[in-house]
């Protein structure tokens, strides 16, 4: 199989990522993850794990953590979803994505796995993707995996391994037409993957998320770190470049780390890392302070809050619901000074595009609508600005467009050298400006 041949093959699955309008509890089965991953021989039972849920930050904290341990000296396996640019980002080991020629080789024996014992019932794409990453780190002899879940956690395709240690970032309103629209039912469905015993670090949670996180762990005989009150954090000094912070938890304080990761929430996500960094020392792994340094140093996660170019600043976050909404644009006025906000907004039909809008538009001067070239369920740039005809502080400048490189260019013909744009709405939109930018930059 090559690996276009590859990219076709897993095209063929249903991909809840790219489509809407199904049933989450009907449609994800944590049994057909099992009965997949037994016929390959579990190997996700082969390497030590952490896993990460939540709302916000989770990739962040998910890079981190990779980071960390790739600077202790494990070779650390790393799953995340989804891709800006390249399917291949979702799989790597240290800074090493997975080669064409290890996903399509691999990919082919999933593929005569499933002709001749899943024929009844068809796992789907983010399923095959996972059971790649779980035979990979295996066959690479990965000391440790890092785990992003999905979608949810109860149910997801990552949630059959036995981490060391897991964690729960910011919870907020998200996927309520799948997971609840209640803090409380997507707290209970992000803390499915709260194991018997296991430990589990909390980020800061609004009082009713909380409180359902507290009583699952007290339930499951689970330990609870939660940063804030057994991993304090302060921040020292943030700019357009890196955050400068301490963190204290039981084992260690760690002063005076640096970010490039920029934003305040980032602190948040890198208290919630050495949470899960102390936590390993229960588990008998102890990391040394220097490693946490550089570890935190030299994390990088593309496409939240990535300055790609300056006068005009272009800024990428994959901000897709009213609360990161509302944390990136604090961000914004607080790091960085321009003249004039432009937003290239482009979301997805299933998200709250209202509250996404009442978060940005006050900022905001001009706005140009747009909607991604491979998402299904992108949302029409005239229903956005329908629904901006309906809020009581509209944008004065609205400017709809076919797909992201026509907003993207719209935006810099219009932009001052003081001006700032930011791109935001959905991670495909970050990832088709992303690639879009440098594409054009390679030809300038």
């Amino acid at each position: 199989m090559t690996y276009p041949e590859a990219l076709k093959y897993l095209d063929s699955f249903i991909n809840f990522e790219k489509s809407d309008g199904y049933n989450y509890k009907t449609s994800f089965k944590l049994e057909r993850m099992r009965r997949l991953a037994a016929l390959l021989g579990d190997p996700q039972r082969s390497v030590r794990s952490i896993h990460i849920a939540g709302s916000k930050g989770k990739g962040s904290t998910a890079s981190y953590v990779h980071s960390i341990l790739g600077s202790a000296g494990f070779k650390v396996g790393l799953y995340t979803s989804p891709h800006l640019i390249s399917f291949r980002e979702r799989i790597r080991i240290g800074n090493e994505l997975i080669s064409e020629e290890d996903l399509s080789r691999i990919l082919c024996h999933i593929k005569e796995t499933v002709q001749s014992h899943m024929k009844d019932e068809m796992p789907t794409f983010f399923e095959v993707y996972t059971a790649i990453a779980y035979l990979y780190f295996k066959e690479k002899k990965a000391d440790l995996a890092v785990y992003e879940v999905g979608l949810g956690g109860r149910l997801d395709a990552t949630n059959i391994i036995e981490p060391l240690a897991c964690a729960i970032t910011p919870l907020s309103y998200e996927h309520t037409d799948k997971l609840g629209d209640t803090l409380e039912e997507i707290a209970t469905e992000k803390c499915g993957i709260i194991k018997t015993g296991s430990i589990c670090v909390s980020a800061p949670q609004e009082a009713n998320a909380l409180k359902t996180i507290e009583d699952i762990c007290r339930d499951r005989n689970a330990r609870l770190i939660l940063v804030g009150r057994d991993i304090k954090f302060k921040e020292l000094a943030s700019d357009e470049d890196s955050n400068r912070f301490n963190v204290s938890g039981p084992f260690g304080e760690y002063e005076n780390l640096q970010t490039s990761l920029i934003g305040p929430h980032q602190v948040v996500n890198a208290a919630t890392a050495i949470g899960i960094i102390e936590a390993l020392r229960m588990r008998k792994i102890a990391i040394p302070e220097e490693a946490v340094r550089s570890g935190i140093r030299a994390a990088s996660w593309p496409g939240r809050l990535e300055v790609i170019d300056r006068r005009p600043f272009v800024l990428l976050d994959g901000a897709h619901n009213k609360a990161s909404a509302r944390i990136l644009i604090e961000a914004v006025k607080k790091i960085f000074k321009y003249n004039k906000l432009i937003l290239v907004l482009g979301v997805s039909k299933d998200k709250d595009v209202k509250g996404m809008l009442e978060e940005l538009i006050p900022e905001s001067g001009t706005v140009i609508l747009t909607k991604s070239k491979i998402l299904s369920r992108a949302l029409d740039p005239i229903k956005i600005k329908e629904e901006m005809l309906n809020m009581k502080q509209r944008a004065k400048d609205v400017i709809s467009t076919k797909n992201t490189e026509e907003a993207l260019g719209k935006a810099l013909s219009i932009a001052g050298a003081e001006d700032l744009i930011l791109v935001t709405g959905s991670l495909y939109i970050v990832g088709e400006a992303k690639e879009h930018y440098s594409r054009c930059m390679k030809t300038a």
